[in-house]
């Protein structure tokens, strides 16, 4: 016979947790809101647009502004800069922080606290963008693809996260290979990288949305526009001169409505990949941060 504990909760503990309830649907629906309202206001049909009474639901359906903007050149050439930022900006990421956390990790490695303190040190103090900017020059990666990944190919708060995660790995696993004669990248390929996975979904998804978000490093070290991200082309269409942006308009189109429908369109144009792929890193997510929380 089995008999099922129940833990009473009195009438303070259930309002507390109504009210919870209550936080967390009114915060998810203040998040949800802009989400809705760009997807409305870009598929709806533009006389509704026009008027401003679009305001949660689309009215009317049109999808003419995502065919005037996939049409465009500009934008399938900023997608492949976004997209190859982000895979090969995130390949280099994961496994330079890897390879760095694996050695910081290791307690017989004997400079590993005096590198662990100057790297965290980094995190702190910087000599600023003007010097990183010559930095940037001298070393040649002005105006290249190289100048949006080499200069972050390792991010301190991450590594400091994988660090942890590797440490927590037990060292009898590693001296055991050791015993059996397996080298140090032997080591972190057939035994510690199997086990983290949760943490290379988070290294993964962290750097992914960074790179794809990077909007300051192509600003001041990207002047070629054939070599500029989505983010860039987003800015040029929200901030610049409506008139400079509707130039190549077909006409009979009201160009307000254009310009209006169009800032919203890229809009979801851009930030419909990373939606896509959360999902199937999310579970990996919470698992991932809370293992590998920092602690001393």
């Amino acid at each position: 016979m089995t008999v099922k504990s129940k833990i009473k909760e009195s009438p303070g503990d259930r309002a507390l947790l109504t009210a919870l309830y209550i936080i967390c649907v009114i915060l998810f629906v203040i998040t949800l809101y802009p989400f809705v309202y760009v997807l409305s206001m870009s598929i709806s049909d533009k006389r509704y647009v026009l008027d401003n009474s679009v305001w949660l639901y689309p009215k009317g359906f049109s999808l003419e502004v995502y065919k005037m903007i996939f049409s465009n050149s500009d934008i399938w050439t900023s997608y492949y800069n976004s997209v190859w930022y982000a895979v090969v900006g995130t390949a280099i990421n994961v496994v330079c922080t890897l390879l760095c956390a694996y050695a910081l990790s290791r307690r017989k490695f004997f400079l590993r606290n005096q590198l662990t303190f100057f790297i965290t040190f980094t995190m702190f103090f910087n000599g600023g963008i003007i010097p990183f900017f010559v930095l940037i020059q001298m070393l040649g990666m002005y105006n290249t693809r190289w100048a949006m990944i080499i200069p972050g190919a390792i991010q301190v708060y991450y590594l400091l996260i994988a660090r942890q995660f590797l440490q927590n790995i037990p060292e009898s696993m590693h001296e055991s290979a050791t015993i059996d004669g397996a080298g140090e990248l032997r080591i972190l390929t057939r035994i510690f990288l199997p086990l983290s996975t949760p943490i290379i979904a988070v290294l993964i998804l962290f750097h992914a949305v960074g790179h794809w978000n990077s909007y300051m490093p192509a600003l001041l070290y990207l002047p070629n526009k054939e070599l500029q991200p989505l983010q860039i082309l987003l800015a040029r269409i929200v901030l610049q001169n409506s008139t400079e942006a509707l130039k190549d308009l077909p006409g009979g189109m009201d160009r307000g409505t254009y310009f209006i429908q169009i800032r919203y369109a890229v809009i979801i144009a851009v930030i419909l990949p990373i939606i896509c792929i959360y999902p199937f890193v999310q579970k990996y997510f919470v698992q991932g941060v809370m293992i590998g929380a920092i602690k001393e």
